[in-house]
């Protein structure tokens, strides 16, 4: 191991057979933490070639359980967000795509930091069970179309033990470590074809489109090298997605949306989107105009919204919370923020948004941190939008938890001023095939 961190550190390349001995020897526990730190912070430093980058992954990927999907009929598409502030996505795609007959079979993760986890939004639903057998995960696709669990521990287990270290080894926003790590989990899950949302902005790990446009290009390069259909979108994370950030608040914003609501119309657009790729991947349509009728449809006729009924409770969640959102967890307290002066609301810092809610209990500060479901934020004001000195920007949902500190941040992350700034994109780039197609 001495010798590959030496070769690695002086810019050299890594053989497949080396990469697999560094991999199987870490998660036999043969090689040290001290020797794979030295070894990530070279990465780091020194970068990974395109032929390293496919070899960690399928090192990753190899290192654990793989799913088989077979049994399932049809293309099964997984979808990936890179995380962000208010991202509930997977709530609102998984049931919508469903509903025009794309079979859904995914795993998701639990939130580290202030990036929410779909798992901990799901389980904020009373009764729902993020942990069911494969056997009965399986079937559930079948019988509904949609069914979304906790990732079990033996699929890339590598990367579980990486991660962990990289995220104490400050090497978390490394390139070729983001895109192995990502890849090998999608790897594994069983997926025909991939749809990556590549996030970049304040509140993104990668902060620059450029970095943000190389991660993607990246990940979709790896998927077809492991003969995966794979397509990225790289889209705007520079203020929360939607209104709501917090567990059961983006719940029942994601329901809003499948309830058809025009609001918050940047997480209906980005749905309709990605929605709109992943009918792409299966065949289901031609093209995106086609894709996207279809997708309105859904949600104009209810469909959409009645899948996701049926999918809460498949996986034993109270379904009358889409009818009474009360049947939610709820916060003690509901305090305003208001803001300080006339003007526009010129950005939103998304990062101290989350931080804000993180501080509150909506995400966890340690891997043991329990989450509160009730608590978080709603903003009532978003960029671009005109406020009078004294209106509120935001509400905070809280049960007592650090309320003066979140509310000083999340009265910190705005920024308000005499001109309307000009609108931002909510969408990048398409990456699909080493084409690059600006949205």
């Amino acid at each position: 191991m001495y010798d590959l961190i030496e070769k690695k550190r002086n810019g050299q390349h890594l053989s497949t057979e080396e990469i697999n001995y560094i991999v199987q020897g870490y998660v036999k526990n043969r090689i040290p933490d001290y020797q794979v730190s030295a070894f990530l912070m070279a990465v780091y430093f020194r970068g990974m070639s395109f032929q390293e980058m496919a070899d960690l992954t399928s090192a990753i990927a190899a290192s654990g359980d793989r799913l088989d999907l077979s049994s399932i009929p049809g293309i099964k598409v997984d979808k990936h967000s890179s995380g962000g502030v208010g991202d509930k996505t997977t709530l609102v795609l998984a049931p919508l795509v469903a509903s025009v007959g794309l079979p859904v079979a995914k795993m998701s993760g639990r939130a580290l930091g202030y990036t929410g986890g779909t798992i901990d939004k799901l389980e904020s639903i009373p009764g729902f069970k993020t942990e069911i057998p494969y056997k009965d995960f399986v079937d559930q696709v079948r019988k509904v179309g949609v069914a979304v669990v906790a990732q079990t521990g033996h699929l890339a287990p590598a990367d579980k033990k990486l991660y962990a270290l990289r995220d104490v080894t400050a090497t978390v926003d490394s390139i070729p470590l983001i895109a192995s790590s990502i890849m090998s989990k999608k790897l594994a899950a069983g997926a025909d074809a991939i749809l990556l949302d590549v996030k970049t902005g304040s509140g993104a790990f990668l902060k620059e489109i450029d970095e943000s446009l190389e991660l993607a290009r990246a990940m979709v390069k790896i998927g077809s090298k492991h003969n995966v259909r794979t397509v990225a979108i790289v889209t705007n994370m520079d203020q929360p997605l939607g209104y709501a950030v917090g567990n059961a608040l983006e719940v029942k914003e994601a329901i809003a949306v499948l309830r058809n609501s025009k609001q918050p119309g940047d997480l209906r657009e980005l749905c309709l989107a990605l929605g709109s790729q992943m009918l792409i991947l299966a065949g289901r349509t031609k093209d995106t105009s086609q894709a996207r009728a279809l997708l309105e449809e859904a949600l104009d006729s209810g469909a959409a919204l009645e899948k996701f009924t049926q999918w809460v409770a498949a996986q034993g969640g109270d379904a009358r919370i889409v009818d009474d959102d009360t049947l939610l967890p709820c916060a003690s307290r509901i305090e305003e923020v208001t803001s300080p002066q006339d003007g526009f609301v010129h950005s939103i810092a998304a990062r101290e948004v989350g931080r804000a809610a993180l501080l509150l209990g909506a995400g966890r500060e340690t891997k043991n941190s329990r989450i509160d479901p009730a608590v978080g934020i709603v903003m009532r004001r978003k960029a671009g939008d005109h406020v009078r000195q004294g209106e509120t920007l935001a509400l905070i949902h809280a049960n007592q938890k650090n309320m003066a500190e979140a509310k000083e941040i999340l009265l910190n992350s705005y920024t308000i001023s005499n001109k309307k700034p000009p609108t931002q994109p909510l969408l990048y780039y398409l990456v699909q095939d080493d084409i690059v197609i600006p949205l």
